[in-house]
């Protein structure tokens, strides 16, 4: 079975909110900022501190060689476990053990100092790792035409885009030699065909022996990529073991969820966190505008997508992705990508009118995602719906062509005022 490269004990990691702690000088900012806040204090005596444990007795192992997929809902503590591995933050209790070298793509730009070239760049990143010159410089052809940035090579990381930053992070990553490598979602940055670019290259990556850490959304790349997974909600660990078994355990929780409200859901504060534009509120229609959670067969579908927060600071895209009750990916909608529609930074509502609905018989949940320069908000499995009536067709899963295949359904996107 080959010994543990990761150890996990009783693992916990707790924050504080409303303390800033930790500062290490004051600039006029911040004295202005506390002052604000003191005044503040003064008129709300009865707002202490309130504590999060964003991760609590976690207890795992990874052996070598083996492809863990994490998953859950936003806000379970995947994205806090990683950074942990990744020694980029300490737990509160509990300890981590790791035996080998740590590569890691976490968010766009971590571990890149902006004012360093491309070039430069990579060769720290590889010292960092513990490889030398020689090492770097063997591999260092390779991670450029994997990135396709050779133009870029030597401009400084301040000025490339987010889709340049997560080409070029994911390239050093992946090409370096690490025994242990951790991607989060981060991928989705970049356009499709990079997106699938990225997931052959781990699955050689996963084949050659090397460990993977791999966090998703997708449960379509989870499967593919990953032999065991581990299920977190609200930072406890819910279930771990085999892939399809752990995504069946969250698949089922997420629906028990959606059962509570099926017409109109709205966004769980643990879901928000630090999120500054954000989708809040989503609404199920029927074609008559009555809201309805079933339907039939070349029916049409109505969403009403609501948006909170800080509005967006460039114009955005708002994804929708439909899965049936495995997981199993059916179709996506896309406004920006698809429609070339990209909505202005203050708009609040969005219309999405999906269909005729070419589905078979049984239970769809769908996701939204908003798509700026990166994509800054993702709602899993926010609000579901039951094709009722398919004749003479059966379940959807129980359709081979419909187990592996996405099929193409209409869609439009209009503004709301």
């Amino acid at each position: 079975m080959g010994k543990p490269i990761i150890t996990i004990n009783d693992l916990g990691k707790r924050y504080l909110l409303g303390l800033g702690g930790g500062e290490r000088y004051r600039a006029l900012r911040d004295v202005i900022a506390n002052t604000v806040k003191n005044l503040y204090k003064r008129n709300n005596k009865n707002q202490d501190p309130q504590e999060i444990w964003a991760l609590r007795n976690i207890t795992f192992d990874v052996r070598a060689g083996r492809k863990v997929g994490i998953i859950g809902r936003n806000g379970a503590g995947k994205s806090t476990l990683l950074k942990i591995l990744s020694e980029i933050t300490e737990p509160t209790e509990g300890e981590v053990r790791i035996y080998g070298r740590v590569a890691s793509l976490l968010e766009v730009g971590t571990g890149f100092h902006p004012e360093l070239t491309g070039r430069e760049n990579v060769f720290m990143n590889g010292a960092i790792l513990g490889m030398t010159h020689a090492e770097i410089k063997k591999q260092f052809d390779e991670i450029v035409s994997f990135s396709e940035i050779e133009r870029f090579l030597d401009t400084p990381v301040k000025r490339y885009s987010s889709g340049m930053y997560v080409r070029l992070a994911f390239a050093v990553a992946a090409h370096l030699m690490s025994e242990i490598l951790i991607v989060d979602e981060v991928l989705a940055v970049g356009d499709m065909a990079f997106q699938k670019k990225c997931l052959g290259k781990m699955g050689e990556i996963a084949k050659g022996g090397r460990t993977l850490i791999f966090v998703s959304h997708n449960m379509g790349a989870i499967r593919s990529l990953c032999d065991s997974a581990i299920l977190l909600d609200n930072g406890q660990l819910l279930t771990k073991g085999s892939t399809d078994e752990v995504i069946r355990h969250y698949q089922t929780h997420q629906m028990k969820h959606l059962d509570e409200s099926p017409f109109v859901v709205e966004r769980r504060p643990e879901d928000i966190k630090q999120l500054t534009f954000y989708v809040s509120r989503v609404e199920m229609q029927n074609a008559k505008g009555e809201n309805a959670d079933t339907f039939k067969y070349n029916d049409k579908l109505i969403l009403i997508v609501d948006f909170a927060g800080i509005p967006s600071r460039c114009p955005f895209s708002l994804e929708f992705r439909v899965y049936n009750e495995l997981g199993q990916f059916v179709t996506i909608g896309a406004s920006g990508p698809y429609h070339g529609i990209f909505f202005n930074v203050n708009v609040r509502t969005i219309k999405i009118e999906i269909g005729p609905l070419i589905l078979t018989s049984g239970k769809y949940s769908i996701s939204f995602s908003i798509v700026a320069d990166i994509r800054t908000d993702t709602w899993e499995n926010a609000i579901c719906f039951i094709i009722s009536e398919c004749q003479p067709f059966a379940a959807t899963w129980d359709i081979p062509a419909f187990r592996e295949g996405v099929c193409v359904i209409g869609q439009s996107f209009s503004e709301l005022e």
